[in-house]
């Protein structure tokens, strides 16, 4: 289902608890080690298996009554979509990266349609389930889209690299390496398609929507909307459509039980309950690396900020528990 329906820029968030009165709405976000094997293969029985494993857990949360939004990752699956774009780049040109999120939100849409109904039934919450393919609109002005700095995909040597940069692509030399494609990371500003998500909630449907980040696109001042090349960090996207849909929770899930302070090193020490300033605190201090944990605590604190009850990150097995506050690093307002 693609959805058209438009939400404007200065349009406030939905209220929190929009849904039905004393459930509770949440936006969960799995990481992609929810969509590949354990070794991070991504081939399509790995992702089928992946995600089935993954149903569970999901439906656990569904069953307690909540209303649920999914969100997730893609970067093995457009991954391997670019590692297509350059092999045949040669006969056909390449598919923009738009394209690509708007592929494998559809794909793995698609996988959670298969999957969760079946989890649901056997919990006896034969919810309807729907995947929407989702915008997210950035701003032309947004100072990193005239940087490309984010890395995606795999090194090629210069020669490789050089029919991509053809194309109109940009690589840069990786040394010993090789060359590596980088792309801009615009801020995510407005999830387009929040309204019919909202809708589907409303009538009781387990929504799967803004995969990847949501498609990158932006407004000209005529308000046509057009695909831009770029990648939205999915955890930043998460916090702005928990905000969107009036969540009361923002869950992102990852492959640690929790976040910890001094990861990495033998006096690592998880971190449980935490108020925000407290978590932004910790956070300018440096301990929190934008490569890992960074964006997923960046994502919680705003959510926390915006006037979401509460965010955790939380292991996949453990998220019914993380919606409920008791399992993982749970990021509440300050007091």
């Amino acid at each position: 289902m693609t959805a058209t329906a438009r939400v404007t820029a200065d349009a406030a968030p939905a209220p929190r608890g929009h849904g039905r009165a004393g459930v509770t709405r949440a936006v969960i976000a799995l990481g992609g080690n929810a969509m590949t094997a354990p070794d991070g293969r991504a081939r399509p029985e790995d992702q089928i298996a992946a995600i089935t494993r993954a149903a569970g857990p999901i439906a656990e949360v569904v069953a307690t009554g909540a209303e649920v939004v999914l969100t997730h990752g893609n970067g093995p699956q457009v991954g391997n979509l670019l590692v297509k774009n350059e092999l045949a780049a040669t006969v056909v040109p390449p598919v923009p990266l738009d394209w690509c999120v708007a592929q494998t939100q559809a794909t793995i849409g698609a996988m959670l349609l298969d999957a969760l109904p079946p989890a649901l039934a056997r919990r006896g919450v034969p919810r309807p389930v729907a995947a929407l393919v989702t915008r997210t609109r950035v701003d032309p002005a947004d100072p990193k889209l005239r940087e490309p700095a984010k890395p995606i995909g795999r090194y090629l040597p210069a020669e490789q690299a050089r029919v991509m940069v053809e194309h109109g692509q940009v690589w840069r030399d990786y040394g010993a390496k090789g060359w590596r494609r980088v792309v801009a990371s615009p801020e995510p500003v407005e999830i387009l398609d929040a309204a019919p998500v909202s809708a589907l909630l409303a009538n009781g449907f387990v929504v799967v929507a803004a995969g990847g980040g949501g498609i990158p696109v932006v407004r000209d001042a005529d308000g046509t909307v057009r695909g831009i090349e770029a990648v939205i960090d999915k955890d930043l996207t998460a916090a702005l459509l928990a905000r969107m849909v009036g969540a009361d929770v923002l869950v992102i899930a990852t492959d640690v039980p929790a976040v910890s302070l001094r990861y990495g090193t033998p006096a690592a020490e998880p971190i449980g309950r935490v108020d925000v300033r407290t978590l932004r605190r910790w956070q300018a201090e440096g301990h929190f690396a934008d490569g890992s944990m960074g964006p997923k605590v960046e994502a919680a604190c705003r959510f926390v900020e915006s006037g979401g009850r509460r965010a955790a990150i939380a292991g996949l097995d453990t998220i019914a528990e993380a919606v409920a506050g008791r399992a993982g690093t749970v990021i509440e307002g300050s007091s």
